[in-house]
């Protein structure tokens, strides 16, 4: 759907909804709650990779290439909150971890970041948000006229084709990183190519050394496509299906960023399961908010946006993925009501 801009009410919404937020403690740094994590992580994985190596060349290795895919999934989140300098205070310590977790799973950070950080100025905005602008998928009505040739099968039937576009996600990520350093234009490239060189070789040379070629292949398929499926599980029901923003809407800050995003209900695990992004509206207005202040600014700002009347989304996560499929559909109507 399209949004019809309404004018905003005042220019001051946000620096009221800062101070209650500021008031209540919630954007100072939570450095002991992140180590343990980090810890946590970092364990978790380099477990896993030793019962790899004791398993040996076994079928049984599929339940590790899953493991894998949940883990890499919990080291991008950290990744992504390191971006968002959600975990210390200099910039240089937050890059240091953002690096080395893209390093373990692949990923360019610096590529990461710039795509990233222009999705949160301007979120569902069909010209600026690099996060709808994907060939596979139309989000807008103009978006799915633009399509031509398979792209435009593609978009008649996306709400059915929706999940298993989402398994090559993990695959899109990896080839995104590879052109972005290989174009140069990375402040840390010449780092960057070394660290996706590393993971590549050290990823392929532990798959073959101890599994068969066609273990390894099947290994690296489930791995792969369930990482992606995972990431894209995580990041599609936040705002796909949302307001879609047009050129010269007049959305305040506030507006832009709560009209255009979901949060997620479920409790503890999935607050795990989707790394705190569950809390997106929360994020989008504080994106520097430690991960686990999120949830206590919940209150705030759902509090904040009822007394001023901006409709604020909330649903469990079975429902987000009904709201995107609903959406995808809708979108793809006319291209298959054409002759």
């Amino acid at each position: 759907m399209t949004s019809s801009p309404t004018p905003s009410t005042t220019g001051t919404d946000f620096a009221e909804l800062a101070r209650l937020v500021k008031a209540a403690g919630l954007l100072g740094r939570r450095r002991f709650r992140y180590s343990a994590r980090i810890g946590a992580n970092l364990l978790a994985f380099a477990g896993g990779w030793v019962a790899f190596a004791f398993l040996g060349d076994s079928w049984w290795q599929l339940f590790l290439a899953a493991f894998f895919a949940m883990m890499f999934a919990q080291l991008a989140f950290i990744g992504h909150d390191a971006g968002h300098k959600q975990i210390f205070r200099t910039r240089k310590a937050n890059d240091l971890t953002g690096l080395v977790h893209g390093g373990l799973t692949g990923l360019s950070y610096g590529w990461w970041i710039a795509t990233h950080n222009r999705h949160h100025a301007n979120p569902n905005h069909e010209a600026e948000d690099p996060d709808v602008d994907i060939a596979a998928l139309a989000f807008s009505r103009a978006q799915a006229r633009g399509k031509r040739g398979f792209l435009r099968w593609v978009a008649k039937y996306q709400a059915f084709l929706f999940f298993p576009l989402l398994l090559l996600e993990g695959l899109n990520l990896h080839v995104s990183s590879v052109r972005a350093v290989w174009r140069g234009d990375l402040r840390r490239h010449k780092l960057e190519s070394a660290l996706l060189i590393g993971h590549l070789v050290a990823y392929l040379v532990a798959v073959f050394v101890v599994l068969s070629p066609l273990t390894g292949v099947v290994f690296i398929v489930v791995h792969q496509f369930l990482w992606g499926l995972y990431m894209g599980c995580s990041f599609a029901p936040n705002h796909k299906g949302m307001a879609m923003l047009e050129p010269g809407h007049d959305l305040d800050f506030v507006r832009k960023q709560v009209l255009t995003s979901r949060n997620i209900r479920g409790g503890a695990f999935v607050d795990f399961a989707l790394g705190g992004l569950n809390y997106q509206i929360e994020h989008h207005l504080f994106p520097g908010m430690a991960r686990p202040n999120l949830k206590r600014a919940q209150a705030i700002v759902q509090d904040f946006c009822a007394r001023r009347g901006i409709s604020y989304a909330q649903c469990s996560w079975a429902r987000s993925y009904g709201y995107v499929l609903e959406h995808l559909h809708a979108v793809g109507a006319p291209l298959r009501a054409a002759p």
